[in-house]
């Protein structure tokens, strides 16, 4: 029987207040102020400040732990992939428009 994988995108548009936040200074970074916004939130999501930034779109389930496999940068927003084990999205499904728009076909 074939088992399905937990899988998670999150899109974090930056320019916003959100994005502005501290996060970097809760883990005590030096010189965090000479890295740029996205740079600070690519931080402070790898040293695990995800689910303190984000807890309501965490996906919880028992027996389940998500991993934060990568981080790819946008001119917007900075997109996250998550998942129990590292797979490729299908892009025909993201969240990402730069890639489920090349999947439509114009007619």
């Amino acid at each position: 029987m074939e088992r399905n994988f937990t899988q998670q995108e999150i899109l974090l548009v930056t320019g916003t207040s959100f994005t502005l936040g501290n996060f970097c200074e809760e883990y005590g970074m030096d010189n965090h102020y000479r890295l740029t916004e996205k740079e600070r939130l690519e931080v402070a999501c790898w040293n695990g400040m995800l689910p303190v930034m984000l807890p309501e779109i965490i996906i919880k389930n028992p027996g389940v732990k998500l991993h934060l496999w990568e981080i790819r940068e946008a001119s917007a927003f900075i997109k996250l992939e998550l998942g129990e084990y590292y797979m490729d999205f299908d892009r025909h499904y993201s969240i990402n428009p730069y890639a489920f728009m090349s999947t439509i076909q114009m007619s």
